[in-house]
This record gives structure tokens, sequence and C-alpha cells, in this order.
């Protein structure tokens, strides 16, 4: 009675955490001498590893993914005229087995004719081992060539990561990490809210159904609310929400990532191929994305909320600040080196300034997390933070930054003044960082009630121009650099020309002599 045997389903490989190896690359390798003589010759073909074996059935043996190895120990002397050679091929196919290695010698001196009929009938590559070609050596090339490929997916991710860090540093950092991953995939990248609105991309445009079906893949990871049954993904909620998903739309890979903990933000990623690493290198960017999407609170949401509530209310900032951390503050005024690239539309809050380029919220809480502080407002021109005096604010690399001296809640204003003017005076000189100073002065001399009699009456002609009296107070800090005004203020040279022209009129004063620049400086002061 001839032997039988149940086909069970074809299993897919359990591959080892290594990179597989392109059955190409074996092929190539001139020292093995192999030769593929039967199945498809496809290059997507990839073999995860090595294994020998003289049974006849080696089905149970097999664990998918092999290039198995055998020298037809195991074949009867009336194989050619039966169906032994189908069976033992669609056994191996049903194990998932890669490729078949035929080895030359001692056995048969060439491979049966047969057997590449049955290996071209189910689709198994054939290989011929030439027999000065071991199993154990073919064995080691294997392992050697997935090394190899180890080695450069470590450093493919090393490089990734890297590259991702450097671009969370920017003055623009979701936008930057989106495209370095873009770039690092060769595929799409998306930030979508949590209303599901893709707020920011980068890479190649994908096609309209791409789009849509990441967008539909973000409703697995992100949260809903009341934990319904989503009618697209089908899933039932009320359990924990998977941190990550996948799937594929033809030949497009798709993967999701959900941010922080329960936020709603997801980054979707729509790659033309899903290469070893792939998913490494975007779960460092969803790391880096949660941490710039975060709200980077140094308080309760609670504490922040009744400090706004009191404020609006009328109470007075000393009785507020309590509430975000007792002790003196700085003002921190910043605005970015350069322009944000073209494409960045981070949420409702952009906003643009005539010389800066344009910033957003979630730049700006990048900003203000990079300074130890949640307390951050995006100004037109400006970003502005408030941070506890305890915090030596440090240059931050795409920013100018301008920071006030330790103030009380209750100068708060005053603070806000001084890092306004600090800033101004950075953009001028180009300088990272530049702090408001409070040294004692000659001022300290005088009583301030009388200092600030005395300025009223010596700025009386200037009462009502601020314009006039700020660029007057921005051209003497600069020691009376017409460009470098020009710049603090963001006005053409003329124009500062012009009012510095004005007020010498209006004061009277010889704004050459360095008697009157003294004295008026020193009156502009206590304003």
């Amino acid at each position: 009675m001839e032997e039988t045997h149940t086909m069970p389903e074809t299993i897919t490989p359990a591959v080892p955490p290594t990179p597989p190896v392109p059955l190409a690359a074996l092929l190539a390798r001139e020292d093995l001498g192999l030769r593929q003589i039967a199945g498809p010759a496809d290059p997507g073909t990839v073999v995860h590893w090595a294994h020998t074996s003289e049974m006849a059935d080696p089905y149970p043996y097999l664990l998918g993914g092999e290039l198995l190895l055998t020298a037809g120990v195991h074949i009867p002397r009336a194989a050619e005229r039966g169906t032994y050679f189908d069976d033992y091929v669609s056994r191996i196919v049903a194990a998932g087995g890669a490729a078949l290695g035929f080895g030359l010698a001692p056995v048969h001196d060439t491979v049966p004719r047969a057997l590449a009929t049955a290996c071209d009938r189910h689709g198994l590559p054939l290989l011929e081992v030439p027999p000065q070609t071991t199993f154990s050596g073919v064995a080691r090339a294997v392992w050697e060539l997935m090394a190899q490929a180890r080695l450069a997916e470590l450093r493919r991710v090393t490089e990734a990561q890297q590259s991702l860090a450097a671009a969370a540093s920017r003055p623009d950092p979701v936008p930057s990490v989106l495209r370095r991953l873009a770039q690092r995939l060769g595929g799409h990248a998306v930030l979508h809210g949590p209303d599901g609105t893709a707020i920011a991309a980068a890479g190649h445009e994908p096609a309209r159904g791409v789009r849509e079906a990441l967008a539909e893949l973000t409703g697995v990871v992100r949260p809903t609310t009341g934990r319904t049954t989503g009618p697209t993904t089908g899933r039932t909620t009320g359990g924990p929400l998977p941190a990550s998903a996948t799937d594929t739309l033809g030949s497009t890979h798709l993967a999701v990532y959900a941010l922080g903990a329960g936020e709603g933000f997801v980054l979707g990623v729509a790659t033309p191929r899903r290469e070893p690493g792939d998913h490494t290198i975007a779960s460092v960017a969803a790391v880096l994305l949660s941490l710039l999407t975060g709200e980077h609170r140094s308080g309760t949401g609670t504490a922040r909320s009744s400090a706004l509530v009191r404020l609006l209310l009328g109470a007075p900032p000393e009785e507020v600040a309590p509430l975000l951390g007792a002790g003196e503050w700085l003002v921190v005024h910043a605005r970015p080196d350069r322009q944000a690239p073209p494409g960045s539309r981070l949420g409702p809050d952009r906003v643009g300034s005539d010389r800066g380029g344009p910033h957003d919220a979630v730049s700006a809480s990048a900003l203000g997390a990079a300074l130890g502080s949640p307390l951050v407002d995006v100004g037109r021109n400006v970003v502005r933070v408030l941070v506890p005096a305890g915090r030596d604010p440090e240059p931050q690399p795409g920013w100018t930054l301008g920071v006030s001296a330790a103030v009380a809640p209750r100068d708060w204003p005053a603070g806000d003044t001084q890092a306004a003017r600090a800033l101004a005076r950075a953009r001028a000189t180009r300088a990272r960082l530049l702090r408001h100073g409070a040294r004692p002065a000659l001022a300290d001399l005088v009583p301030r009630a009388e200092a600030r009699a005395h300025a009223r009456t010596l700025l009386a002609p200037l009462a009502g121009q601020p314009a006039l009296a700020e660029t007057l107070r921005t051209w003497l800090s600069l020691h009376g650099s017409w460009d470098r005004t020009a710049v603090a203020l963001d006005v053409h040279r003329n124009t500062v020309r012009q009012r510095i022209a004005r007020c010498a009129a209006l004061l009277p004063a010889d704004l050459d002599d360095p008697d009157v620049r003294m004295e008026l400086w020193f009156a502009l002061r206590q304003d």
C-alpha cells in the first residue's frame, strides 16, 4: 500500500530576530559555487536559516524560511517513476521552506530530473551544491551574510536615531522629525491629531486611497470617547489599546503608532516596502513626537486651571503665583533664528513673524519643555515663557532668547519688558541668548521717586510717542548703531534715522554729546 500524507496548510515561518538573507546574495558567493537549476528566480526570496536533513518527510522538523540541504540519501531507487519527489517537495513547501539545496556526491552525481520538475511545479527554488562545497560551509555563509545584514541594520537604526534626535532639537521639531522619518523610510509620514485630522505630513505624497487607509488604521490605536466599537476597525473597546498597528494596501505597507498615554495623537507611516529596522526607527520617532506633543506639565492641570481662572476673575499675580510654584521667576522672550520650511502647518495657533519665520504651539511647547516650564505663550512675533528662577535658561538651537532678571510675581510686567529688550539686543548683536543686567548701577544711588520725576520732566516732549522713546532707548543701548537698531526694532535703517532726528528736535538735545546720551539713558531706564 502506498503511503499517503495529510497535507497541512502552509505555515508562516517563525522567523528569528535577525535580518533574512536574500537567496540571490547566497548564489552570488563565488566560494560556494551554488547554482539555481529549478523553481522561480524571485529576487525577493529570502532565507532565514540553513538546515540539513535526510528525512523522507522533513515537515515535522522545519520551522519555515529554511534553505533545506540534502544529499538525497533518503531517495528510494524507484523514486523517478512514482510520486515521491512531488510529495517530498510539497511537504517542504507546506512547512514554509524557502529553498532546497541538493548536494552532488557521494550519493548522486546529478540532481534527479523529477526533483527539478517537482520544484518547478510547486514554486520551490532548487539549488545545486557542487561536491567541493560542504553543507556546513553553506550554513556558515548564511550566518555570515546574516551578521553583515544585522550590522548594517544596526548602523542604519543608529544613524536614524541620531538624525531624528537632531531634528527634534530644531525650532520646527515636529515637521523636522516627520521629514527625517520619511527620508529614512523612503515613504510618507503623517501626524494625526486627537480628532483624526492630519496636522503635519512629510515625504512622498501617497495616493488618496493610502491616505484614507492610514487615517482609518489610526482608529485602532486612538482612544475614543465612551470607548464604543468603531465601525471601521471593528474593535471592541473597554480593554487596553494597542500601541501600534500595521496593515497593507496593495504593495504599500501601513503602520500607526499611538503617541503618549491616551492623548490621541497618532503617527502614521506608509512605505513601499518593509525593511528590517523600519519598526525600530518609527518607534524612536514616535517617542520623540510624544515628548513634543505632550503638555510637559510641571504641576497638576488643576493648579494651572485654578491660576488662570483666578487671574481672569481679577486676582493679583502675587496671589496666584503660589499655585504655580513659590519663588521668583524669569521671563524669557524667544524668536526662531530662521524661517521654518514650507509646508509646515501645525495646528490653529500657528503665527508668523516679519523676519523670524513662523512658529507654532507645538514648537513653542517643545521650547518650554527645554527651558523647564509648561507656561508658554505664543504671540504674533515672539514666544514668551515664564520660568522658575531656579532654572537657568541655556541657549537653545534655532532660537534667539532674551531673559529678564529674577522678578517676584508682582513685577512680572517689568520682567516682560526686560526680556523684550534683552531679546531685541540679542537679535541686534547676533547673540544666542542675552540676560537683562541686574547688577547695582548708578541709578541705585538716586532715590527711585526722584529719578522717575526727573525722567518724566526730561522726556516730556516724547510723551505719547512710544515708538520714538523705544527707538531712542534701543539706539542708545546699541551705541548709536543704525543697522543694529533697525534689526532690533524690525524697521528700516532710514526709519531709525528719522526717529532719532525727531527725538533730537523734540527734546531738544545734541545726541552726539556723551553727557547728553548718559542723562537720556539714565532717564529711559526709569521707565
